[in-house]
């Protein structure tokens, strides 16, 4: 870490995975973008950054996809380089039609990740009824130890439930924040009663939810949860839904990196206080 980084924020906290009972910090690290990247020198130095701030603060998961271009290689090249790397639980995606194509993806992204992965997801559903098979085989053989399904539209939650309450996920990845709200009606409660851990994707909506905050102050109240900046209260909002086990950000700053682990500490947010923050995102309040 460089002379002038801020210190690491304390361990964030941890939520029990419904289907061993082991645990994960309650902020993980998407790579979508954030590291697709090449190999010039200064953009690798950054994401070296990203990671040894992450595990110095408690940070575990790790989520990829090989639909994230180079993303899996670079993490995969940069984990020894960091202190704490060997503890990630790393994440990835297979996203791919056919069975034979997907146990051969599996394969380059175990590869690329380094030789472990620890869950395996059907990205987007894509030929889930092929995919499944194989991740259940993989499991029973001890080359994973979760699986689970993501879907980032909408329009997918009544498949995604489906599978929640008939296919013995471990894990299911989805949207939401304090704009979208639309996974609290049924996919949460699902998730729940059928002991399946919940990771959010999109937690800043892409972006989005920060044009709506630009240039309007914290309310003053965010510091009852220890909150200094609009990413730690989205972050709570999030985390104060007690089903989800953790939202995963990407970002390839360091500072932004420190921001997010920050909201994993300290006070959650009761649902008065969750409906407070969704309206001052929204601009409601």
């Amino acid at each position: 870490m460089s002379e002038h980084a801020p210190d690491p924020p304390p361990a964030i906290a941890t939520r029990e995975i419904p289907s061993t009972g082991a645990r994960l910090p309650v902020i993980g690290l998407g790579t979508w973008q954030a590291f697709d990247i090449g190999d010039a020198p200064e953009p690798l130095a950054a994401r070296v950054e990203v990671l040894k701030r992450f595990f110095a603060g408690g940070g575990r998961l790790i989520d990829s996809s090989p639909m994230y271009g180079r993303a899996e290689a670079v993490v995969g090249a940069l984990l020894p380089e960091v202190d704490g790397g060997e503890s990630a639980f790393i994440a990835t995606k297979v996203w791919i039609e056919g069975r034979d194509e997907g146990v051969a993806q599996m394969r380059d992204s175990t590869r690329k990740l380094g030789g472990r992965v620890d869950l395996m997801q059907v990205h987007n559903l894509v030929d889930w009824r092929a995919q499944l098979p194989t991740l259940r085989a993989w499991k029973r053989e001890g080359l994973l130890s979760y699986l689970g399904v993501t879907h980032y539209q909408r329009g997918a939650f009544e498949t995604l439930e489906r599978l929640i309450t008939r296919e013995r996920l471990d894990f299911v990845q989805l949207p939401y924040s304090a704009l979208t709200r639309d996974a609290e009606r049924r996919l949460l409660p699902a998730a729940r009663d059928h002991g399946v851990a919940v990771l959010v994707m999109r937690p800043f909506e892409g972006g989005a939810l920060f044009d709506r905050v630009r240039g309007r102050p914290l309310p003053s109240w965010a510091s009852e949860l220890g909150c200094a900046s609009w990413a730690q209260l989205a972050l709570k909002f999030i985390l104060g839904h007690p089903t989800v086990t953790s939202p995963i950000p990407a970002t390839s700053s360091p500072a932004h990196l420190v921001d997010n682990l920050e909201a994993g500490v300290g006070p959650l947010p009761d649902d008065a206080l969750r409906e407070r923050i969704a309206a001052a995102i929204r601009g409601d309040a």
